[in-house]
C-alpha cells in the first residue's frame, strides 16, 4: 500500500497550487490531510474511486483533517473521545481488517510557548488513545506532529532550541512515543539522512535556502516493522509550506 500525508495549509488554497495534479500522479491507497481549514459544505472535492472522511474544527478557517481511501473502512472515528481535545478537528481514525489508520494534526505550542502546557496534556492523551487502539490491532499514524525530533531534523537546531517545535519538552514526548512501541518510519530507513525537511517558513526565503524542519511523520506499531518497504519525503512538491510524506507498507 502507498500512504501519503500532507499538511496542505488550507485545502482550498492548495487546490489552486496543483493539489489535484499531485493527488492523481501519486495514486495513493490512503491520502491523509492536515490543516484543511474548511467547514462542512465549503468544498466539494471530486475524487473518483475514493471514500472521503473529514473532521472539522469548531473554529472557522482553522485546523481540520481528512482521509481519502480507496478501500472502504470497517468504521471511522473522529477525535480521541475526549471533549477537551476534540473541538479542533485534529484526529480521524479509520479501522481496516488488519490495522487502524490515524491522521493527526498535533497542536502547535505557539510563540512564547503559550500553548505548551496544553500540548503536553494532548501528547499524553493522544499516546494513550493510540495504545488503546493497539490492544486490538496494529496502528499506523501520520501527520504534522509539530516537532523536530533530533538536531538532524532541522536546519538550525541551536538557534531553535527553546522555540515551539524544538523544545526539550516536545522532543521528550516524541521520545516517549517511540519508547511506547512506535517506529518513526523515515528514520527506520534513513537514520543518518540530513538536509531533508517537510516544512519551511514562508519568511526569509527559507524553502529556497532549504532552511527547514522535518515535522511530518508516518509512525507505525513496532510489530509492523517487517512490513515496512520504504518512506519518502516529497520535498519537490509545492502548494503548501509543508510537503507530502509517504510510506510504502505491505499490509
Amino acid at each position: 500500500m502507498k500512504l501519503i500525508s500532507w499538511n496542505v495549509n488550507g485545502i482550498r488554497a492548495c487546490m489552486q497550487k496543483g493539489f489535484l495534479d499531485f493527488f492523481k500522479e501519486v495514486d495513493a491507497d490512503l491520502f491523509c490531510l492536515q490543516e484543511t481549514k474548511v467547514q462542512a459544505g465549503q468544498i466539494d472535492l471530486d475524487l473518483p474511486g475514493y471514500y472521503q472522511y473529514w473532521n472539522y474544527a469548531e473554529k472557522k478557517g482553522y485546523s481540520g483533517t481528512a482521509i481519502f481511501t480507496k478501500r472502504e473502512p470497517l468504521s471511522a472515528f473522529y477525535g480521541i473521545g475526549m471533549d477537551e481535545h476534540d473541538k479542533e478537528g485534529r484526529v480521524i481514525t479509520l479501522e481496516f481488517d488488519s490495522f487502524y489508520m490515524v491522521t493527526v494534526y498535533t497542536p502547535n505550542s505557539k510563540s512564547e510557548l503559550e500553548r505548551l502546557p496544553y500540548r503536553m496534556e494532548w501528547e499524553v492523551a493522544f499516546r494513550q488513545y493510540l495504545k488503546k487502539l493497539e490492544e486490538s490491532k496494529p496502528v499506523i499514524f501520520c501527520g504534522d506532529l509539530n516537532v523536530a525530533h533530533k538536531e538532524i531534523d532541522l536546519k538550525n537546531p541551536k538557534a531553535n532550541r527553546k522555540n515551539a517545535g524544538f523544545t526539550d519538552e516536545e522532543r521528550g514526548k516524541f521520545d516517549e512515543m517511540l519508547e511506547a512501541g512506535f517506529i518513526d518510519t523515515y528514520r527506520y530507513f534513513y537514520p543518518e539522512q540530513t538536509d531533508i525537511y517537510s516544512w519551511w517558513s514562508y519568511r526569509f526565503r527559507a524553502r529556497e535556502k532549504n532552511a527547514g524542519w522535518r515535522i511530518d511523520y508516518f509512525c507505525t506499531s513496532a510489530c509492523l516493522n517487517d512490513k515496512l518497504m520504504d518512506a519518502k519525503i516529497h520535498n519537490e512538491v509545492l502548494g503548501s509550506d509543508h510537503c507530502p510524506v509517504e510510506l510504502i507498507i505491505n499490509i
